[in-house]
């Protein structure tokens, strides 16, 4: 990645728990001086503390990014802190969840060049997909300087307007959760069938992450995979029969529970 817009300026990091530590980590292997680099965070891990950065130390005046990386609940406390870096001269990158751009706005001035990321968890170990949008001031070269920062922890895509966070939400940012629960689902009635608790659990990690890896490798679509391993009248076969069951199956299940979380998503940002 290109960090000249950021050496000498430097990047301010609000919050750096296992996301931001993970941002931190690819971008140190990828060319960024630690020097450029400045920390703020409470509770620092030990590996954190160790490469180099400005830590709990004094800001740079006009940094080239401000990243805010904190929990929903401290973002009250963190708005005070972004106030000198309002106005268009440093790009604000918001990873937390919750906050809406317009508050960034109303705390910080209309001019200020916002983006707003929605990562998900799986990019605390470089696996994430993480969904970008901009405000109106922000500029192209904005967006590609956050998807290049933000491209260290996963996959990012952009989207046409802030309103999709709330669909994004419900997809990939709670979707790891439906998928760690499909997990204990799957693990469940291999029990049931009789497999040990251990063996159950392993064959079911494995399963859907190997999965997961074809699904991504392969130059199919998952529909055709799934033809793929189907032999007629064989085993999955029957084991499909209920899953894709028109009334009750998995696919109007999962459209209620993106459904929801996405209905949810709109009712907390009011």
């Amino acid at each position: 990645m290109d960090f000249s817009a950021i050496e000498g300026r430097g990047l301010v990091m609000l919050g750096c728990g296992k996301m931001g530590s993970a941002m931190l980590a690819g971008w140190l292997a990828a060319g960024l001086p630690a020097r450029d680099v400045h920390i703020v965070d409470p509770h620092p891990s030990d590996w954190v503390a160790g490469q180099g950065v400005h830590l709990n130390a004094d800001l740079p005046a006009d940094p080239a990014v401000a990243m805010v990386a904190v929990k929903p609940q401290m973002m009250a406390e963190a708005l005070p802190m972004l106030a000198p870096f309002g106005g268009g001269g440093t790009l604000l990158l918001s990873v937390a969840a919750g906050t809406p751009i317009a508050a960034f706005e109303a705390a910080l001035g209309e001019k200020t060049r916002v983006i707003r990321a929605m990562p998900n968890t799986p990019a605390a170990i470089g696996k994430g997909i993480t969904a970008i949008i901009g405000n109106g001031v922000a500029t192209v070269a904005d967006a590609d300087l956050a998807e290049g920062l933000l491209s260290s922890i996963g996959q990012v895509v952009r989207l046409e307007t802030e309103d999709q966070i709330d669909a994004v939400t419900g997809v990939s940012g709670s979707g790891p959760a439906y998928v760690f629960y499909m997990i204990d689902a799957l693990a469940a009635a291999a029990r049931a069938e009789g497999l040990p608790d251990d063996l159950a659990m392993q064959l079911a990690k494995a399963t859907v992450a190997g999965a997961g890896a074809l699904a991504e490798a392969a130059d199919e679509t998952p529909e055709q995979l799934r033809i793929n391993v189907t032999s007629p009248n064989g085993t999955t076969q029957a084991g499909l029969e209920v899953l894709m069951n028109a009334a009750d199956g998995l696919d109007p299940l999962m459209r209620r529970t993106v459904a929801a979380a996405a209905a949810r998503s709109r009712e907390l940002r009011g």
